[in-house]
């Protein structure tokens, strides 16, 4: 007969995140520690090591399966506090069949340089060679990535580049392998700008960004369709109502698809009027709680006057908030920067156009322009 006593909180630490043997050894000698030992439970654990010999991520999952029903069977003559080990243990299962499905959808990323089909499982070299960070080195663990319409072009020679878009999946893709919730705000200047089509044909500058707004829509399900052709499992909500295509926007459902490791893609700006994408993306950041704004641009980061005018432009690798606004340096309009001033929100200013510099901006590598409370001030030098 086992010990009533909880050892729960001595064994908690002995299991790790990631799916390994160590794990499943983990979890069969805390199983046999606070659980009945049954001849179901130690089978299922012989057969997931053989699974995992066998490197048959498909086998993994259905073993973990196995597991968690396993452990969800009740048992006679179990105390509250066996009851509640129990429970602890099949979250725990859980979380491990949640990693190993993530995995296995990992494997089948495409080639990083666009090859034609799915490279066999193990194959990806962007995805195997990139190492499992420890969650200490991460910089941020919720970020807003802003990606401007423009950016999408590509070459011009179409609206929208699908290979802009894949790069984009693939990158959000290995960094939320690493933990980090994403969240995403596109523009719709590839489509539609509004400030450029008012007085046109006697369209008024509300209607233009109306029309800017349902292209912002287009480009978030043409993003999101992109990620789930990988196995990025992702949500579009929208600032009104368009049922049919996407989610409308609520701020503790968007957070709750965060945590359950889903890629969030915000369209229709904040469904106002005179509100650009990235007053949009600074709103919608300050709201989910995110703690850096990523704007992915065409240039390298902020400059000290305009590169395609001036050959001699200094790439900033520091600025403040306040030079931004007072300096006029052209990165955000001065409604987002001033929203992300006052809610202590960073924002990184990169280049969207270099292979791994969104999984580097990501996971908090300096890449870019930072602009912060705290940065160079251009005003007195």
């Amino acid at each position: 007969m086992m010990a009533t006593t909880s050892p729960y909180c001595n064994a908690a630490a002995t299991i790790p995140h990631q799916l390994s043997l160590t794990s499943f050894s983990s979890l069969s000698s805390f199983s046999r520690t606070c659980l009945q030992p049954t001849k179901q439970l130690l089978s299922n654990y012989v057969k997931s090591k053989r699974d995992l010999r066998a490197c048959n991520p498909m086998a993994e999952q259905k073993s973990l399966r196995l597991w968690g029903a396993c452990l969800r069977t009740e048992e006679p003559n179990v105390t509250a506090s066996q009851r509640h080990d129990k429970k602890i243990l099949s979250i725990h299962v859980s979380s491990l069949h949640n990693n190993a499905r993530r995995r296995a959808m990992l494997r089948a990323l495409p080639d990083i340089n666009g090859g034609s089909g799915l490279r066999s499982p193990g194959t990806s070299s962007l995805v195997s060679e990139m190492p499992l960070l420890p969650s200490s080195s991460l910089r941020w663990r919720r970020v807003l990535l802003k990606v401007s319409g423009e950016a999408l072009l590509g070459d011009g020679s179409q609206n929208i580049d699908p290979k802009i878009t894949m790069s984009i999946a693939r990158e959000v893709a290995i960094i939320t392998r690493l933990g980090v919730e994403v969240a995403i705000v596109v523009g719709g200047g590839n489509f539609f700008r509004g400030s450029k089509w008012v007085g046109s044909s006697g369209l008024d500058r509300a209607s233009a960004d109306h029309i800017g707004m349902m292209a912002t829509v287009m480009n978030a399900i043409f993003l999101q369709a992109s990620m789930e052709s990988i196995g990025v499992p992702t949500r579009v909500q929208t600032a009104f109502r368009m049922a049919e295509v996407a989610e409308p926007y609520i701020r503790r459902r968007a957070i709750r698809h965060l945590e359950k490791g889903r890629v969030v893609i915000f369209g229709a700006g904040t469904g106002n009027p005179f509100f650009t994408t990235d007053t949009a993306a600074a709103l919608r950041a300050a709201e989910i709680n995110a703690e850096v704004v990523l704007k992915a641009t065409n240039v390298d980061g902020v400059y000290d006057s305009d590169p395609r005018k001036n050959a001699n432009a200094t790439l900033l690798n520091h600025v403040s908030y306040r030079d931004v606004a007072l300096k006029n340096l052209s990165v955000m309009d001065i409604t987002a920067i001033t929203l992300c001033q006052e809610n202590h929100i960073p924002v990184v200013v990169f280049n969207l156009n270099k292979p791994g510099n969104i999984s580097r901006a990501l996971s908090g590598e300096q890449i870019g322009t930072l602009i912060d409370d705290t940065g160079l001030n251009l005003t007195t030098s």
